[in-house]
């Protein structure tokens, strides 16, 4: 897990009863959760100087340059774009394999919902390069931030839960694509946003080469 230095304080993710969620106040987070970690595991280190634009830039909602040299597989990072966390997560070959296995089960396999996501996402695993996956983290139902349920088969989701993601507020669940669950409160699939490659291992969050 990569470490830093210094933080300030910050409240804690997703919503309390009653109250709406402020992405805008989440700052920048490494999340780190392997295929086989424990329900909603997930640990949240202080800012990455290398990773954190300037407060101009986020205010005015510039692209930002992301390294994900030393993201391994199976670990997720959370940066702040537009006042919202941005989820980069790289996917191992048996996340990808659940995506398949999810489908049955999914309010919108296929994307359709052409708003949230760029037209070179609405593939069966809604991102540029199968194994890095790119999404907006905040919940389409209420705006809470969904957390990481990466185990498979966890008693807590059911025998049958492929792994993903799952919203703690009314419990929408999110397979590894950010593709929501049949009959959950969240309406449509997690927001993809536009993103490119600037070399095999830096990425551009905010703008893409469709401009």
């Amino acid at each position: 897990m990569m470490m830093s230095t210094s933080a300030p304080s910050l409240p804690p993710d997703g919503c309390t009863d009653g109250a709406s969620c402020n992405p805008s106040r989440r700052a920048l987070l490494m999340v780190t959760a392997g295929a086989g970690g424990a329900l909603l595991a997930a640990a949240a280190v202080p800012f990455v100087s290398s990773l954190t634009p300037s407060e101009r830039a986020m205010a005015a909602g510039a692209p930002i340059e992301v390294d994900i040299d030393k993201l391994a597989p199976g670990d997720m990072m959370v940066l702040e774009w537009r006042g919202k966390p941005v989820w980069i997560l790289r996917r191992t070959p048996e996340m990808l394999a659940a995506l398949a296995k999810a489908e049955p089960g999914l309010a919108d396999p296929g994307s359709g919902v052409e708003a949230q996501q760029p037209d070179y996402a609405r593939n069966s695993h809604r991102s540029l390069r199968p194994e890095v996956f790119v999404a907006v983290g905040i919940c389409t139902h209420l705006g809470c931030s969904p957390s990481s349920a990466f185990q498979a088969g966890n008693p807590a989701l059911g025998a049958d839960w492929p792994g993903g993601f799952l919203c703690p507020c009314h419990g929408s669940t999110f397979d590894f694509a950010g593709r929501v669950f049949k009959n959950k409160p969240a309406p449509t699939n997690l927001e993809v946003p536009p993103h490119t490659y600037l070399s095999d291992t830096r990425l551009l969050i905010g703008a893409d080469d469709t401009a």
